[in-house]
């Protein structure tokens, strides 16, 4: 089902481009996957089946002229309710295009759709199927590129006659976080005539760049892949080089082009840097940037780190202590800077202690729901949600506990195993 601009109903849109109805999910499907993972089907209140569109839309390159994005908009089927508006960012992410069946993120977004919220997902600029290239952590850009999806979103609300409530929420997980505590941000300081964000609950964020992060790339870290993408993007912006490439060492001054492709995972790129981030980088730029409180890399990291702002509209800042990818000194430079500048509804909130990043995203996606729902059913600042929800939320944990301390054991038997493997061939 195809809907261009031109099929819509007879309202203005300045944003949309098109749309397609990119599936449908059953509220009997989800619960049923809830099952096929090990999950209570009470883990998530399925009471709506959910159409989803694939929208393009206008928004904005880095130098101001308009290019077109995409994005993912969940509705709820036959809702009797007004539904609350909620933008979703998601974690990083490499490829280009979109995947055949929702998976991972989308499935946080089908939860919060489950239970009556009609859900934004944006794919930042340069990712699904949009123009350009993606700027990563760029905070303008993907701030913009989720403020306009919901101009866009609101579009076809009203071209399909859907109530909302008035309320505005945005969260995000890992980059997603960043990208969510930017968009609040830009709205709260560009947009107040036009939005009104009722709270959000950023997770597991690196909101600290020019501090905590800026440190990353000195010490073994496991996702290295974090640090080209991140200067290819901010080079594009700020321009601190004219060859990026030329920053690396050989051999990596000809293989991190290569890598960054659109064909590599995640996975296998990390494979081929060295485990130390800043080793890839040529000596004297990272003496120069050692030396130089000025330097342009370190100017693009502070615009680009949001910790020393006041947010008016209530913020949760979700975090595990355990993260090893995005530390949770993040969120508590963030809380600590916010509070000291006289801002009033920053709650800092720990999911948990054990888990690392990628089996927090499911528990702090469901803390973030409680903390949503509380100003659904009233609450003018939020609160730590119903107290079934709670309930229901420490059986989610436990079970997620389990299953990383499974693997934990796992990784340890295999590496032991690799281990004594590795000493008889020696004595071979």
């Amino acid at each position: 089902m195809l809907l261009a601009v031109s099929s819509l109903p007879a309202i203005a849109h300045e944003h949309i481009v098109s749309c397609t109805l990119y599936e449908t999910v059953s509220k009997e499907d989800f619960q049923s996957s809830l099952e096929k993972k090990h999950l209570p089907k009470s883990m998530v209140p399925a009471r709506y089946t959910v159409d989803i569109y694939d929208i393009t839309y206008y928004t904005k390159w880095h130098d101001g002229s308009t290019i077109k994005a995409t994005g993912l908009f969940y509705l709820p089927r036959d809702s009797k309710k007004p539904v609350a508006e909620l933008l979703y960012d998601h974690g990083t992410r490499i490829g280009r295009g979109r995947n055949l069946k929702p998976g991972g993120e989308e499935n946080i977004c089908l939860a919060f759709a489950m239970d009556g919220y009609a859900v934004m997902q944006p794919d930042y600029i340069g990712l699904g199927t949009g123009d350009k290239f993606h700027l990563y952590q760029h905070a303008e850009s993907e701030a913009q590129a989720g403020v306009d999806m919901i101009f866009a979103a609101r579009e076809l609300s009203d071209s399909l006659h859907v109530l909302t409530s008035g309320q505005l929420f945005i969260t995000g997980y890992s980059q997603g976080g960043h990208a969510s505590l930017a968009t609040h941000k830009l709205i709260e300081q560009r947009y107040a005539g036009q939005l009104h964000v009722t709270a959000s609950s950023p997770m597991s964020g690196a909101y600290d760049m020019s501090g905590v992060q800026g440190e990353v790339m000195f010490h073994p870290y496991s996702r290295p892949h974090y640090l080209p993408y991140l200067l290819s993007s901010f080079n594009e912006v700020y321009h601190f080089v004219p060859d990026i490439n030329k920053i690396y060492k050989p051999p990596y001054d000809s293989l991190v082009p290569l890598l960054f492709d659109g064909q590599h995972s995640i996975k296998a790129i990390d494979k081929q840097l060295p485990l130390i981030p800043k080793d890839m980088i040529a000596d004297e730029f990272i003496k120069a940037f050692v030396a130089d409180s000025n330097h342009p890399l370190r100017i693009a990291l502070r615009e680009n780190s949001l910790c020393d702002w006041v947010p008016q509209a209530p913020v949760q800042l979700c975090y595990c202590d355990s993260d090893h990818q995005v530390t949770a000194r993040n969120a508590i430079v963030a809380y600590n800077t916010m509070k000291k500048m006289g801002a009033r509804y920053v709650t800092l909130r720990r999911v948990a202690r054990d888990l690392d990043h990628g089996s927090c995203a499911p528990i702090a996606a469901l803390y973030t729901k409680m903390y949503f729902d509380s100003f659904r059913h009233g609450k003018k600042y939020g609160g730590k949600g119903p107290v079934k929800e709670q309930i229901v939320a420490s059986v989610a944990k436990k079970i997620v506990e389990r299953k990383e301390q499974k693997d934990r054991e796992r990784r340890k038997e295999k590496e032991q195993r690799a281990a004594e493997q590795g000493a008889r061939s020696d004595k071979g």
